[in-house]
């Protein structure tokens, strides 16, 4: 089993939507964030340093959520994430949202490692490979993990 990184996340008004409950894309905003936290904070690899300076992306390509219960105002939702695979120029990472012991959310993304500068597609850089190889030992490898 890897290892996983946890982000306490408190609901806030912003969050909502009329009907008083998290407006699903807002997920994407603290999942996004989660990966920023996770970055600077476990892999110790600076992620602000790597977008502004180093100009190393890490957009997602495949998305796919699953909202099981809402989430309200008030409430906090702890952002779990592990490291399900990872690629020579992509990872996996798979995000679970928990209040108390109920799941509110998954969501499975593939990030892919870019050049700001051209835009393309480049392998994932030697630090943060072994940054990730540190995080989880056993996570599978494959080529590649569009699919």
């Amino acid at each position: 089993m890897s290892a996983t990184f946890e982000l306490p996340v408190r609901i806030r008004f912003a969050h909502c939507d009329p009907a008083g409950i998290v407006y699903f894309p807002q997920y994407l905003v603290m999942t996004n964030a989660l990966v920023e936290d996770w970055f600077t904070e476990r892999l110790a690899i600076d992620y602000a340093h790597m977008i502004e300076t180093r100009r190393v992306g890490l957009p997602i390509v495949k998305l796919d959520c699953e909202f099981s219960r809402p989430s309200r105002m008030g409430e906090t939702v702890t952002l779990s994430l592990s490291l399900a695979a990872k690629g020579r120029r992509s990872i996996r990472i798979d995000i679970v949202g928990r209040c108390g012991d109920e799941v509110r959310f998954r969501a499975h993304q593939v990030l892919v490692t870019t050049s700001l500068e051209s835009g393309a597609s480049i392998d994932i850089p030697d630090d943060i490979a072994a940054a990730l190889a540190v995080f989880a030992p056993h996570c599978s490898s494959t080529q590649e993990l569009r699919s």
